[in-house]
C-alpha cells in the first residue's frame, strides 16, 4: 500500500546520495519534497510536521553535517524518527493465561472489524488458546451472519443469543465459563461514522465484559478520518491498541503513519489479506523498512515458518543434493511458495526493492500468477510416472498433457527444459556446500510472464 509513497522518498534520497557534502538548504529541500509526500499520503498534517521537525533537527547537526557520508546518515535519521512514529519498539499483545480473558472488539463499519475478530481468533488459536467469539453487533444482521461462517471456516464457536447486546455479551461470559474458553472476543456494533448511540452502547458492553483489551480495527484506506475515529473511541472507550485493517490494499498509508503517534497506543497487528491467516504482528522498525524501501527480510522469515513446512522443504533439499528432484517435488514447493501470498509482495519485502521497482524491477515484472497456475496445470495433468521421470515424456504424451491443461505442446516443451536446466543449476549451487536448505528454486521460464 506504500508503493506511492515509498517511490517518491526513494526520489528524494536519491538526490541526496548525488551529492557529496550537504548543505543546509539541500535538507530543507529535501525535506519540502518529505512533506508533500506525506501529506499526498494522508499523513495527519500535525504528525508530518512533527516527524519532520525531528528529521531536521537531527539532520543539521554536526555530527551529521561533517560525517564522511551526510547523505547516508540523513536516511538513517529519517528511517530512525519514522520508527518512532510508528510506535517505536514492537509492542506484543498479551492476554491473560492464568484466568479466562476477553478482548472487546470496536471500530466502525466497514473497517473491517468483524473480519478482525475472526483473524485474532485463529491466531489465538494457533497458539493454543481455547477462543470464542461473540456476535454482539446487533445493529447489522449480515454481521453475525459474516461471524458464524467465518467461526465455521476456522474452526471456532461463536454465540449469539438475544436481542440486547449487552445482555449477548453477558450470556457469552457465563457460556464461555461453563465449557472453559479462555479467551472470549466480543464484535460489537459499528456505524458508518462515529456517534453517541454506538459510543453508549460500547461504553455499556465494556463495563459489563471488563475487557482486558479494547482493541480498535482501523481501515488503512480511510487516511487522516481514522484519526478523528480513533481519538473518539480513546476517548469513549479506552482503547488500549489497534488493528490496522486492508493493509494489502492500495491506500496512501496515511492511517499507518498517524495513528499511534496521535494516540499514544500501539498496533498490535496488521491485515494483510482475506485469509483468516494474514494477520501479522505489526513491528515499527519492518514497517519503517518496507516504507523506506529496505525490505522487511525478518516478516518475510516469520510468514515462511508459519506457512511452510519444515520437514517438506528439508526433504526437498535433500533431493536437490541427490539430483533426485522430480516435477513431483516442484509441484509442492510450488504450492508452499504460493501460500506466502503474491510473489510481487514477497519480492517487496527483498531489502533495495522499494515498491518491488528497482533492482529486481524486471524479475517483479515478468512473474506472472496466470504462469504459474499454468505450470501447476501442466504438472497436474501429467500422470505420477511422467512427473517422477519427465524423460518418458513422447510427443504424444505431451500433447495429452498439453490438452488436459488446456495449454499447448509448447508450453510443455518450455516447461520440461526449464525445469531440466533449474534442477541441473540447484545440483551444482547445493553440490558446493553453499546451498541453504529448503531454500525455493527460482520458478521456470514456463512459469513467468512474458519479457516487456
Amino acid at each position: 500500500m506504500f508503493d506511492t509513497l515509498t517511490a517518491k522518498l526513494d526520489g528524494t534520497f536519491k538526490k541526496l546520495r548525488s551529492r557529496g557534502k550537504l548543505h543546509p538548504k539541500q535538507v530543507d529541500n529535501a525535506l519540502d519534497d518529505m512533506r508533500t509526500a506525506l501529506l499526498e499520503a494522508d499523513v495527519a498534517l500535525e504528525v508530518a510536521d512533527a516527524f519532520l521537525g525531528r528529521v531536521r533537527t537531527r539532520a543539521l547537526s554536526e555530527e551529521v553535517m561533517k560525517s564522511l557520508t551526510p547523505a547516508q546518515q540523513v536516511i538513517k535519521v529519517v528511517r530512525d524518527e519514522l520508527q518512532a512514529t510508528l510506535g517505536g519498539e514492537h509492542v506484543r499483545f498479551v492476554v491473560p493465561s492464568a484466568r479466562r480473558a476477553v478482548v472487546m472488539m470496536a471500530g466502525v463499519q466497514g473497517s473491517g472489524k468483524t473480519t478482525a475478530c475472526a483473524k485474532l481468533a485463529f491466531r489465538l488459536k494457533k497458539d493454543g488458546r481455547r477462543p470464542v467469539l461473540v456476535a454482539a453487533d446487533l445493529e447489522r444482521p449480515a454481521a453475525v451472519e459474516q461471524l458464524f461462517t467465518l467461526g465455521r471456516e476456522i474452526g471456532v464457536p461463536v454465540v449469539s443469543e438475544g436481542r440486547d447486546p449487552v445482555k449477548v455479551a453477558k450470556a457469552a461470559l457465563k457460556e464461555a465459563d461453563r465449557k472453559g474458553y479462555d479467551v472470549v472476543i466480543v464484535d460489537t456494533a459499528g456505524r458508518l461514522h462515529v456517534d453517541e448511540e454506538m459510543m453508549r452502547q460500547a461504553r455499556r458492553i465494556r463495563d459489563v465484559v471488563k475487557p482486558d483489551h479494547v482493541l480498535m480495527a482501523c481501515d488503512a484506506m480511510t487516511g487522516q478520518d481514522a484519526v478523528i475515529q480513533a481519538r473518539a473511541f480513546l476517548a469513549e472507550v479506552e482503547t488500549t491498541g489497534f488493528i490496522l485493517t486492508k493493509l494489502d490494499g492500495d491506500a496512501r498509508g496515511g492511517a499507518a503513519l498517524s495513528i499511534t503517534a496521535v494516540t499514544g497506543k500501539p498496533v498490535f497487528f496488521a491485515g494483510v489479506g482475506e485469509k483468516p491467516a494474514d494477520l501479522e504482528e505489526f513491528h515499527p522498525d519492518r514497517m519503517a523498512g518496507r516504507i523506506l524501501g529496505m525490505g522487511d527480510v525478518l516478516s518475510l522469515i516469520d510468514k515462511a515458518t508459519d506457512t511452510l513446512d519444515a520437514d517438506e522443504a528439508k526433504a526437498s533439499a535433500e533431493k536437490m543434493l541427490q539430483g533426485a528432484f522430480t516435477l513431483e517435488d516442484f509441484l509442492g514447493q510450488l504450492r508452499q511458495m504460493r501460500q506466502l501470498g503474491p510473489i510481487q509482495d514477497l519480492l517487496k519485502m527483498l531489502p533495495g526493492m522499494p515498491g518491488g521497482k528497482s533492482a529486481f524491477k524486471d524479475l517483479a515484472d515478468q512473474v506472472d500468477e496466470n504462469k504459474l497456475r499454468q505450470a501447476e496445470a501442466l504438472i497436474l495433468s501429467m500422470t505420477p510416472d511422467e512427473r517422477r521421470n519427465p524423460g518418458i515424456i513422447s510427443g504424444s504424451r505431451r500433447l495429452r498433457i498439453a490438452r488436459g491443461a488446456g495449454s499447448t505442446t509448447s508450453d510443455v516443451n518450455t516447461l520440461l527444459k526449464d525445469f531440466e536446466g533449474a534442477r541441473k543449476m540447484m545440483r551444482t549451487m547445493m553440490g558446493g556446500g553453499k546451498g541453504f536448505p529448503g531454500m525455493f528454486t527460482m520458478p521456470p521460464k514456463a512459469a513467468r510472464g512474458p519479457k516487456r
